[in-house]
Parts: C-alpha cells; structure tokens; sequence
C-alpha cells in the first residue's frame, strides 16, 4: 500500500512507499552506502539488509522495500520479546560475517555515530527497533544505512545492545513503551547468539560505556543544529536530563551486566 511510512527521528514523515520500492532523503554518503549494500547482496548473498535501487534526481533514494512489521514506540509486547531480541543478534551476527567480506574502500562514510576506534567492517551503527524489519516476530531486515561506517563489530552489537535491550534508565524506558525487567538476562541473551567468549565480552561491556556519550553527543549536534524531529524528541524524552538519568541508571546497575555474562 503506497503512503508515508513511520521512519525513524532522522526521517520522520519523509520515508514514502511507492509499491515495491521506498523512497527516502538521501545525505552526502549514499553513493557508498549504495555501492556497499549492492555487493554485499552480489558478493555474499546475504539478504537481510536493503537493497538500494538508485539516487534520484530530487535528491531522493529509492529502495526495494521490504515486507514485515517495524515497530515503533511504544513498542508492542512482541516486540520485546527475548525471541526477537535473540533474531536481531543473530541478524547483526550474519550481516557482520557478510559485511567482512566487502572491501570499504568506496567513497565516503558518516562519522557521527561511527566508532572512534575505527575498524575495517562496515557497520550499521544504529540498529534500533525502528530500523529492523520482522517477519512473524523474527528479524529479517536491516533498514536505513545512513550512519554506516568501518567500525569493530563489536561498537555496532554495543550500540544495538544499548537501544534494544534497553540499557537505559525505568522512565526513559517507559516514555518509549518498554515493560522490560530482566535487563541483564536480555544482554547475556545478546552474548550468548553472538557467541561472545569471555574476554569479548569484557570488550562489549567497554564499548557499552562509550556509547553512553555518543549517543548524547548525536543527539546534541541534531538539536543545536536546529533539527525539529530531534528538538521534538528530547523534549518527549524529558530534555538532556533523560541522558543524565540514563547514565546514574547504568553505573548503578552495571555490576549486575557484569555479573549475568559471567
């Protein structure tokens, strides 16, 4: 069915079906984002991520558009389920294994969400719920590559780690329709498909700690730069104190993540 699609903040209202296609706003790095997710379907075929068709003339891409449920806050209940958030795992794991096969040397890459350790894979850097597609309650797709980039794959599992377990604070949480308990299980669920040995998951934990302010510091840019569907979501989220009572939240609870991967 044609129409606006949801998106994601980034792209809100700006994301329209046209039959079996999607079009959305380009940015300065879908030339490489298109080249690399074109080989990545020939070379690998791995098929869980989009598949760009062409940069149009208006400034607009245009993507086969892939079939599922996106869900988008508040979250629905099977959503957040262990089951789906296990799918993700296992998709991210296979789209890495891909990824590691496509050389990145194309043009350009987006650094703000980008690990700042660098890294010869491309990765997602913003797998969040609203960018995976599911086909009866298992993930099948990954969307919107705009904030790709060469990075360690284990940054990209943190980063997903962070918005899908959640790692984030009761009320933030809540505001976007999570009724998760069972934090730490959920992220040893994520180790476990990921199959993390013992000193990756030290790592893990490590780039969980990073991620805290690299998501606060995106958020920043976006809404000093004058970005109303950020400034529209901060202010939802409870402004910059949300990332405050996120980080008290997790230096709480960290020895409980510790403990549950072991």
């Amino acid at each position: 069915m044609d129409g606006t699609l949801p998106g994601g903040v980034a792209n809100a209202g700006q994301v329209i079906r046209q039959g079996n296609s999607v079009l959305r706003p380009s940015n300065p790095h879908s030339v490489s984002i298109h080249a690399f997710l074109t080989a990545l379907r020939a070379n690998t075929g791995f098929n869980g991520a989009s598949l760009p068709i062409e940069i149009q003339d208006d400034g607009r891409e245009r993507l086969v558009f892939v079939e599922g449920d996106v869900p988008i806050p508040p979250y629905p209940l099977w959503a957040q389920s262990s089951d789906a958030l296990a799918s993700i795992a296992l998709l991210l794991f296979e789209f890495h294994t891909a990824s590691a096969l496509v050389a990145p040397h194309l043009l350009t890459w987006s650094d703000e969400l980008a690990d700042p350790s660098g890294g010869s894979i491309v990765c997602h850097n913003d797998v969040c719920m609203e960018n995976v597609v599911f086909r009866d309650g298992v993930a099948v797709g990954l969307l919107d590559f705009d904030f790709a980039a060469p990075g360690r794959p284990l940054y990209d599992l943190a980063q997903f780690a962070r918005m899908c377990v959640p790692i984030d604070d009761d009320m933030s949480a809540a505001l976007l329709g999570w009724q998760i308990t069972d934090h730490p299980d959920r992220l040893r669920v994520v180790t476990e498909v990921y199959e993390l040995d013992k000193d990756a998951r030290g790592e893990f934990l490590e780039c969980l700690d990073r991620t805290m302010n690299r998501g606060q510091d995106f958020v920043r840019r976006r809404v000093e730069a004058g970005d109303p569907n950020f400034i529209r979501m901060l202010k939802d989220m409870g402004g910059i104190e949300r990332y405050e009572r996120r980080r008290r939240w997790w230096e709480s609870r960290r020895g409980d993540f510790v403990e549950a991967l072991g």
